[in-house]
């Protein structure tokens, strides 16, 4: 089966490949049909990488945040037309003490091997979970991000004390509400406060108890525990920030990704006894966990369509570029790409 593959070739600068599938082998195909485009494809797309890096991957297909629907199964797991979420990390070996997103030796789709735009993924049955049949596909498309946000309160549950009154979020981006989103559910007795940049982002956490732009926190302020959401050149004053409000032995979640090394207070980390941790993509327990959520509680899928900031209808390299044109532009959300035949 000849599949076709769209791989930026360099920055803006889309190219198309045929490579053949095996339909006798153990993978499963799946039929993209809404793909998302995250932060990480942008950088490769506008060339915001290092020259190096640029140099080592490209060409390559983009995209790790998708959902389809399966075309052929092997195994029998899944039938024609279940809809799925393509699990973008790929392991090689199994640790018993390191997750399989933490591996050295594991792949990921759109960064060291061919992301989801293509035109029939080839891919293991065991990376695809299955998704309700009346769930919202813009939603579903970007379910990685929130598998990533799911896994980080995870291991947050088994990290940080259970003195839990207030816990604090701070960044007003996509990865700040969805990870606020899901800590007021996961953690509902907890006063939940949004910490950001943006008056009008703010505004848009209608479930949180309360939010603060930076340059107005309250004197008095207190957090038990905190999640750093910011990345990038914010992420210094954010982890600053953190610092001085929470209280000792604290436990903070560091998400942001920030391309340079971030100065950290190490006096006051040591004085005030706090633990940081990190946490990077996610498994196929996280995704797994998210699409129980989401059945769980109906409202976040309604929640996450509030940061979909548009739906393009993709069916060429032109409507393509035209959807990363679009993202590169956009001040807030998810670009979604609707892949149409």
């Amino acid at each position: 089966m000849i599949n076709t593959i769209y791989r930026l070739s360099a920055a803006r600068r889309f190219e198309i490949a045929f490579e053949d599938i095996d339909l006798f082998g153990e993978n499963a195909i799946v039929r993209p049909t809404h793909l998302s485009i995250c932060n990480a494809d942008m950088r490769y797309y506008l060339g915001t990488r290092d020259a190096k890096v640029m140099a080592e991957k490209l060409p390559m297909a983009l995209i790790h945040e998708g959902a389809g629907y399966v075309v052929f199964d092997p195994t029998g797991k899944f039938k024609y037309g279940d809809k799925v979420v393509m699990v973008p990390n790929m392991p090689t070996e199994e640790n018993e003490f390191i997750a399989e997103n933490y591996l050295r030796s594991s792949k990921f789709c759109g960064s060291s091997m061919d992301g989801l735009l293509q035109e029939y993924v080839s891919i293991s049955p065991k990376r695809l979970v299955l998704l309700p049949d009346d769930i919202n596909m813009n939603v579903a498309a970007f379910t990685e991000i929130v598998s990533v946000s799911v896994h980080a309160i995870s291991r947050f549950d088994k990290i940080a004390h259970a003195c839990r009154r207030r816990i604090g979020v701070w960044g007003d981006g996509n990865l700040g509400y969805i990870t606020s989103l899901f800590i007021k559910k996961m953690f509902p007795e907890s006063e939940l406060i949004i910490f950001g940049i943006s008056k009008e982002k703010l505004a848009d956490f209608t479930f949180a108890d309360a939010t603060y732009h930076v340059n107005e926190i309250p004197k008095d302020m207190w957090i038990d525990h905190a999640f750093e959401c910011v990345g990038g050149n914010g992420s210094p004053i954010a982890i600053e920030q953190i610092i001085g409000v929470v209280n000792p032995e604290a436990t903070v979640s560091i998400l942001g990704v920030s391309e340079y090394p971030v100065p950290v207070n190490t006096r006051m980390i040591l004085e005030k006894g706090l633990r940081f941790f990190g946490s990077s993509r996610s498994g196929v327990a996280d995704f797994e966990k998210t699409v129980e959520m989401y059945e769980k509680f109906p409202e976040i899928t309604d929640y996450l369509g509030n940061i979909v900031s548009s739906v393009n209808t993709v069916r060429t390299l032109n409507d393509i570029k035209a959807a990363f044109e679009k993202d590169s532009r956009k001040a807030f959300g998810k670009t979604i790409m609707k892949w149409e035949e």
